[in-house]
């Protein structure tokens, strides 16, 4: 019985971990993205610096960082160390990095 439960809970914490990994892969159309590197060229921000924060899908910036609209996209982005990354403006993590 033991084995039993011990394995369900196994398999729940693995579904659970599943999904959660799965919540953070935030899929940009094509379309979207042309739409989003347009702008961001059209109109460049100077770049900040935040030292110690990584540049990684998933880590969350600051709240002293200001995040700028991208016009019809439910994203925001900012310079940091002269790369552009795209930020959910609800959780302040970064959905993408442009090079």
């Amino acid at each position: 019985m033991r084995k039993q439960l011990s394995s369900a809970a196994t398999g729940i914490l693995l579904l659970v971990g599943v999904s959660a990994a799965a919540a953070q892969d935030v899929i940009i159309q094509p379309e979207q993205d042309t739409v989003i590197r347009e702008y961001v060229k059209k109109k460049p921000m100077a770049s900040v610096s935040l030292l110690g924060v990584e540049l990684n899908i998933g880590t969350a910036l600051p709240d002293t960082v200001e995040l700028y609209e991208v016009p019809d996209v439910q994203y925001r982005y900012v310079v940091v160390d002269g790369r552009t990354v795209l930020v959910d403006p609800g959780t302040r993590k970064i959905v993408k990095v442009y090079d």
